[in-house]
């Protein structure tokens, strides 16, 4: 969510029109298929606003036939108002108890907030909950990672937000959960705009694919190929949107 840096170089910086874009340049895939990869810039998304007119009003322009996009998921949370404030959550027991054990990472808070515990308790109980915290805690001595998030798994790796440290203010107060119905959201969203979408959850250490829509042009493995870097960056870009375009030559790159 934020730690003040930004893969939004000057060099990279594309202008169309009014949107603005950086080029995240070409890779390849394991299959030989070489990837452009622009990162469009937008606004903050609010709660509440139409994912569609979104991707009218920035990817559109830039659209060619072929391209697909990759839409942020922390943004279709914001559109489809899969969100959560501190207000809304009320941090009992155990996660007033535990939030202090847990880890942090570079990515963001980890589960290392008492708000956010609490919302792991409210999406798969608290018994769940306790085996992966004691789960995670016997098994951390020995170098072994993510436990927590495996035991409990109903997307609760997806939670994002009350993170004091963010860029933005609004998720000092906020949390984004991913959208449910993945698969529909990105089918009703390529039937309203023509763009094949693939709602991604990435930072720099995986790229979760959540769901896309019915003919989307590339393979799961395409997919991975394509966002492996996380061309959208996890700081303060504002560049939910990567529109890939695969290029039709293999040896060019």
């Amino acid at each position: 969510m934020g730690d003040g840096t930004t893969r939004n170089k000057p060099e990279q910086r594309r202008q169309l029109g009014e949107v603005e874009y950086f080029d995240r340049g070409t890779v390849r895939g394991a299959d030989g298929t070489a990837y452009q990869r622009f990162a469009i810039r937008t606004h903050f998304v609010e709660p509440g606003e139409d994912a569609a007119k979104l991707v009218e009003r920035y990817v559109k322009p830039l659209y060619q036939p072929g391209d697909a996009l990759s839409f942020g998921a922390k943004v279709m949370g914001m559109c489809v108002n899969s969100v959560r404030t501190r207000e809304q959550v009320k941090p009992g027991f155990w996660a007033k108890a535990l939030w202090r054990f847990a880890g942090r990472n570079s990515t963001g808070i980890g589960m290392h907030e008492p708000y956010k515990l609490q919302l792991v308790v409210e999406m798969v109980g608290l018994p769940r909950m306790l085996l992966a915290a004691f789960l995670s805690a016997v098994t951390r001595p020995f170098g072994v990672k993510g436990v927590f998030y495996k035991v409990c798994g109903k997307g609760v790796g997806g939670i994002d937000g009350f993170y004091p440290d963010s860029d933005f203010d609004v998720y000092h107060e906020l949390a984004v959960i991913n959208p449910p119905q993945p698969d529909k959201l990105c089918d009703e969203l390529a039937k309203r705009t023509g763009v094949p979408v693939v709602l991604m959850d990435a930072n720099d250490f995986q790229r979760d694919q959540l769901g896309k829509s019915a003919g989307f042009p590339l393979t799961d493995a395409q997919i991975q190929d394509a966002m492996r870097d996380n061309p959208s960056g996890q700081g303060k870009e504002l560049t939910p949107f990567i529109l890939i375009r695969p290029l039709s030559d293999k040896t060019d790159a």
